[in-house]
């Protein structure tokens, strides 16, 4: 009962407001998935374009199956591009594909939230399978040990968020400053690009938003727990 209370109570909410900003995030897309951009540059173009001019040519492209399933792989060098931004022409697609390339240039450049961010990787995976089922079973069993583990291992998942976030917002910048000084879009496409990195940078605030709440429930059930 008290288990489904501080879901309905803390998480719910949080999740509601994560489903906005997702839903936000492709209507916006979406919208301007449909605004072709004035020097019919694809996605793939300015991506390579921004690499090279950069001195990252060493970083491949690869096309990938979806819609917003762009990220950037450090490991094996290569930003993978969605089928809605391989090929596009679109404002929306330019933004997205000119922001995965901002995380290659973080990586160059030695950003230090992003090497944070990849130092915890390991823990927070541990803690996102982990620390909700050691804190119910430490709960379950009286064993205040477990439950303490459990939230450890999940501040880490926290930590993991907020620190996400000048790391996604940081790659947005460089994006919008480099679409911008090097010409490829002009003031009304540059303003889209904005709206569509803009929308997706909520949907990292969204997933904070989840975490820190998850937190709270784990910390509002050993609180109940040692009354």
């Amino acid at each position: 009962m008290y288990l489904d209370y501080y879901y309905f109570v803390l998480v719910v909410p949080a999740l509601m407001i994560a489903l906005i900003a997702q839903i936000r995030v492709k209507s916006t897309f979406h919208k301007y998935s449909q605004v072709t951009n004035r020097r019919q540059y694809t996605g793939a173009m300015v991506a390579r374009q921004i690499l090279d001019s950069n001195g990252l040519q060493n970083i491949r492209l690869e096309r990938v199956a979806g819609e917003l399933s762009d990220h950037y792989d450090p490991r094996a060098g290569v930003i993978r591009l969605s089928d809605s931004t391989y090929n596009s022409t679109s404002v929306g697609a330019i933004g997205v594909a000119a922001h995965e390339v901002g995380h290659a240039i973080q990586h160059q450049v030695g950003y230090l939230p992003i090497k944070i961010r990849n130092a915890i990787i390991p823990v927070t995976q541990l803690g996102s399978s982990l620390a909700f089922p050691l804190a119910i079973i430490g709960l379950i069993m009286g064993m205040d040990l477990l439950v303490q583990i459990g939230i450890i291992l999940f501040c880490a998942v926290v930590v993991f968020q907020l620190v996400t976030l000048p790391v996604e917002f940081n790659a947005s910048r460089r994006a919008l400053v480099t679409l911008e000084s090097d010409h490829i879009l002009e003031d009304d496409e540059l303003r889209g690009a904005r709206k569509v990195l803009s929308a997706a940078a909520m949907t990292y605030v969204a997933s904070l938003i989840v975490a820190v709440a998850n937190l709270l429930r784990l910390l509002a059930l050993r609180n109940r727990n040692n009354r």
